[in-house]
C-alpha cells in the first residue's frame, strides 16, 4: 500500500478492568496476550459469570486505574472511591462467555464498591494464570479500527464527530479510508516496534450504543451497522474493526506508521 507511510497511530487505549471506562495511552507495550495491564481484571455475578457493560451500562462510566506497584483505583461518577492493593485471594472457577475457566478473587474494596453502585451483587476477580481478559485469546490480542472508519459511523446519521472510545479499540489508525482494515485481515502489519496480524472482523454489541463517558444510550451504533455493512461477508455480524494476534511483541506509540509486511 503506497499510503501506508502516512497511516499513523492516532489512539491507543486500555482498561485494567474490562467494562470500565476505557483509558487513553500515549504508548503501549504489546506481549502476545495483549496490551500490557489491558482488561487484567473482570467482573463476575452472582453465579459466578462474567459481566461486562452489556449486563450493567453504568459500569462504563466508572474510572479504573492500576499502579505499577500493584495498586488498584476506582473512582465513580458521584466521586465515591476504592482504592489499595489487589492481591488475589480466593480460588473460583468462572464462565467468561462459554468457558469455564480457574480465576482468583481480587481481595480489596472494589467489589463491594461496584456491587452497590450498579445495585447488583458483582465481584472483582483475575484469570489464575494472569492472561488478560480479552474476548479472542491470543488471535485477538489486540483490536485496531480506522479513525475514518469510526467517523462513518456518525457522518451516517449526521453526526460530525464519534468519540470513538466507545468501540473500546487497542488501536486506532489516521489516514486510511474507512474500513481499510478489512482489507488488512490476513496480512502481516507493523506498527511501531510490534508485529500484528488481524485475524478476523470485530461484530459489535450494545455496548457501542453507549457514550463512552456516561454509560447511557446515544448512538443506534447496531442499526447504523446493519445499514452500512449488513450484507458484507464479514467473519463476526456487525462488523468494524478487526481483532489482532501479535507476532512480534514489542511497543507501539502515537505516531507510529502503519507498513503492510505481508
Amino acid at each position: 500500500m503506497s499510503q501506508s507511510a502516512r497511516v499513523i497511530v492516532n489512539a491507543l487505549s486500555t482498561t485494567p478492568v474490562k467494562a470500565l471506562r476505557i483509558q487513553r495511552h500515549d504508548r503501549l507495550e504489546l506481549r502476545r496476550d495483549g496490551a500490557v495491564g489491558d482488561r487484567a481484571m473482570f467482573l463476575i455475578d452472582e453465579r459466578g459469570r462474567m459481566v461486562n457493560g452489556k449486563h450493567h451500562p453504568a459500569l462504563t462510566a466508572v474510572i479504573a486505574e492500576a499502579g505499577p506497584d500493584g495498586r488498584l483505583a476506582l473512582t465513580l461518577p458521584d466521586g465515591r472511591t476504592a482504592e489499595g492493593p489487589a492481591l488475589p485471594g480466593e480460588e473460583l472457577e468462572v464462565r467468561f462467555y462459554s468457558m469455564i475457566r480457574p480465576a482468583r478473587a481480587i481481595e480489596g474494596p472494589f467489589s463491594e464498591l461496584l456491587s452497590d453502585y450498579t445495585g447488583a451483587p458483582l465481584r472483582l476477580v483475575a484469570f489464575a494464570d494472569g492472561r488478560s481478559a480479552v474476548d479472542r485469546g491470543a488471535a485477538g490480542a489486540v483490536t485496531l479500527i480506522s479513525a475514518a472508519s469510526a467517523q462513518a459511523v456518525g457522518r451516517a446519521v449526521g453526526r460530525d464527530e464519534v468519540d470513538s472510545r466507545r468501540f473500546r479499540m487497542t488501536i486506532e489508525l489516521e489516514g486510511s479510508e474507512p474500513f481499510a482494515e478489512d482489507g488488512w485481515i490476513g496480512r502481516e502489519l507493523r506498527i511501531g516496534g510490534v508485529l500484528v496480524k488481524p485475524f478476523g472482523h470485530v461484530g459489535r454489541c450494545n455496548i457501542t450504543t453507549l457514550d463512552p463517558d456516561t454509560g447511557a444510550p446515544d448512538l443506534p451504533t447496531l442499526d447504523i451497522l446493519r445499514d452500512l455493512r449488513g450484507e458484507l461477508a464479514t467473519t463476526e455480524p456487525l462488523a468494524l474493526g478487526v481483532h489482532c494476534a501479535v507476532i512480534e511483541p514489542g511497543e507501539v506509540a502515537l505516531g507510529d506508521t502503519l507498513a503492510l509486511a505481508g
